[in-house]
């Protein structure tokens, strides 16, 4: 089988769960580490489907990767290679295939509960026994709007898009705005990290900070909580899969 590639783009923001999911199930992985200089492939038909991860960056920012990410997507939805983005990665998953990317009127930071926006989508993809609020972990500033043809399953009331799905010809593209993908090592990382620490300080300053938590919250009941979303997060990985390029 071909493997999944999986693009990181900041050295704190590793693959997590999304690893430890694709190791059970024998998919094989491959890096491509942009925070290390590494090129972006011209062709997404070397993979069985792709995965963008988060980083502190802006899909608007302008470094000199961000339109080859973009070509290399548009490329895997042609060739019908399902894409995956986690966060940043949703966003760039967003803007390639026609949605904008801006700044969400606040930022969320830390645990926070969604609602369904669809149904049928969120049981296809969560299962009909999926919670009804599920909790994910959050850390962005941006927002993506709906490319054509997508259809958003998760809100929450601060951000109006957390989950869109793209179908075409059996393959499925999902980009989430939250990090589905993280773990308890993870969490601790970040909520320590003296940087994640001052853009709470920061965000509370400017905005109040109505979706930010500090790093107690952060860490509270973090191996169960981890736990429980890795659970979804093993669902949408699941039903994402079923598109792979075999």
């Amino acid at each position: 089988m071909k493997p999944v590639a999986v693009f990181q783009h900041s050295p704190d923001a590793g693959p997590g769960y999304f690893a430890d999911w694709l190791a059970a199930q024998s998919i094989p992985m491959q890096f491509v580490r942009i925070d290390r200089g590494d090129v972006v492939p011209a062709r997404a038909d070397g993979f069985s489907g792709l995965c963008l991860l988060g980083g502190p960056m802006s899909v608007n920012d302008p470094l000199p990767w961000i339109d080859d990410e973009l070509r290399l997507i548009r490329d895997a939805d042609a060739r019908r290679v399902p894409v995956i983005g986690h966060c940043l990665g949703g966003q760039l998953l967003a803007r390639a295939l026609g949605g904008a990317v801006a700044r969400n009127p606040v930022k969320e930071i830390g645990w926070g509960r969604l609602r369904v926006t669809d149904v049928a989508v969120a049981r296809d993809w969560l299962g009909a026994d999926a919670p009804e609020a599920p909790e994910f972990f959050q850390w962005h500033g941006d927002t993506f709007s709906l490319p054509p043809g997508a259809v958003n399953f998760l809100a929450s009331d601060l951000c109006q898009h957390q989950a869109f799905v793209i179908e075409r010809d059996g393959c499925a593209h999902l980009g989430v705005q939250f990090h589905c993908e993280m773990t308890p090592a993870l969490v601790r990382d970040w909520a320590t990290d003296p940087e994640g620490i001052a853009e709470i300080d920061a965000e509370r300053r400017s905005t109040g900070g109505p979706g930010v938590c500090d790093a107690v919250a952060m860490l509270r009941d973090v191996e169960a909580r981890a736990r429980r979303m890795n659970a979804l997060a093993a669902r949408l990985y699941a039903r994402w899969a079923t598109g792979l390029t075999r």
